[in-house]
């Protein structure tokens, strides 16, 4: 495999897919929102054969960390998920036009250490957002599921285990990376 560029994508490629809503408006107002992002998220990374590493749903933005198993693009996953979701979003509150700032960003993880510092990160960001104290308290990310406090539902437990971060482990890691920048949470390339 050769270097991918900006939305390219090849089989066996982990992705960092984030965006956040238009004029930075919320594009999550209650529970039911959240819950349905993550039920199309479920379906389309079935459907399209994406293994979600991680992810955490903020009011106004979104995180996801994403494996790509077969042909099939990021394009196509985001795709489903947003375009879905925006219109569910749109009927639900009776609004018109475009939910999400833009297209999808996407940047290609290139090492262990990157994926690992953006794991750290984005299950920081309700923290910093100051949206709760402790990570373990949001509950729309992975989180529980890395730290084992619920049973795998969204993310690849699989690939969950090979970044040997789980159960204890994974809380002693998330403690000593409190302070990852998004310098060093965003690849710089």
């Amino acid at each position: 495999m050769g270097v991918l560029k900006y939305k390219e994508s090849a089989p066996n490629t982990y992705y960092h897919l984030y965006n956040r809503g238009n004029k930075k408006k919320e594009i999550f107002l209650d529970k039911t929102d959240y819950r349905i992002y993550l039920n199309r998220l479920l379906k389309a990374s079935k459907k399209y054969n994406f293994s979600i590493i991680a992810y955490c749903l903020m009011p106004n933005h979104f995180h996801l960390i994403v494996k790509q198993n077969d042909l099939s693009s990021p394009a196509n996953l985001m795709a489903s998920v947003n375009t879905s979701y925006s219109m569910i979003f749109n009927l639900k509150y009776k609004t018109v036009g475009h939910l999400f700032q833009d297209r999808y960003k996407q940047k290609i993880i290139k090492d262990d250490q990157y994926i690992l510092n953006l794991i750290a990160y984005i299950h920081f960001n309700p923290v910093n957002d100051k949206l709760c104290v402790f990570p373990k308290e949001y509950c729309w990310s992975s989180y529980l599921e890395y730290a084992g406090l619920v049973k795998n539902w969204l993310c690849d437990k699989q690939l969950m285990d090979s970044f040997n971060l789980k159960g204890q482990s994974f809380e002693d890691y998330i403690r000593s990376s409190y302070e990852i920048s998004p310098y060093d949470a965003f690849d710089q390339d």
